[in-house]
C-alpha cells in the first residue's frame, strides 16, 4: 500500500511563496512520473507540475514561470515550489504518483489560500 503525506499548504498574502513536499512510503525510483494536481472550490481537479525521476519537468501554462516542481529521490520525496502566488492559486493541493501501466495514487491534499 503506497502512502502519500503533502505537507507545506497554509495561507499566503498574494505574490509570496509556499513550498510543498510530498514524501512517499515507498522508492520511488521505479515509477513513471511525480506530480501535484490542484483542484480549487466548483472546479475540477487539473494538473499543476510533473517530474519524472529523469528530471523532465511539466508544467500548466497558468503556473510556469512560477512554480517549480524538485524530487529528491534518496528521500522518496517531490516538491513544489510556488512563487509570484496569485488569488487564483487558491486550492487543495494533491500530489500524484504515477506508475507504468497508468495507474497512480493521490494524496489526501494540502490546502493552499492565497488571500489579497
Amino acid at each position: 500500500q503506497v502512502h502519500l503525506v503533502e505537507s507545506g499548504g497554509g495561507l499566503v498574502q498574494a505574490g509570496g511563496s509556499l513550498r510543498l513536499s510530498c514524501a512517499a512510503s515507498i522508492a520511488i525510483f521505479g515509477f513513471k512520473a511525480m506530480g501535484w494536481y490542484r483542484q480549487a472550490p466548483g472546479k475540477q481537479r487539473e494538473l499543476v507540475a510533473t517530474i519524472t525521476t529523469g528530471g523532465s519537468t511539466n508544467y500548466a501554462d497558468s503556473v510556469k514561470g512560477r512554480f517549480t516542481i524538485t524530487i529528491d529521490i534518496a528521500k522518496n520525496t517531490w516538491y513544489l515550489q510556488m512563487n509570484g502566488l496569485k488569488l487564483e492559486d487558491t486550492a487543495v493541493y494533491y500530489c500524484n504518483l504515477e506508475a507504468y501501466g497508468g495507474g497512480s495514487r493521490q494524496g489526501q491534499g494540502t490546502q493552499v489560500t492565497v488571500s489579497s
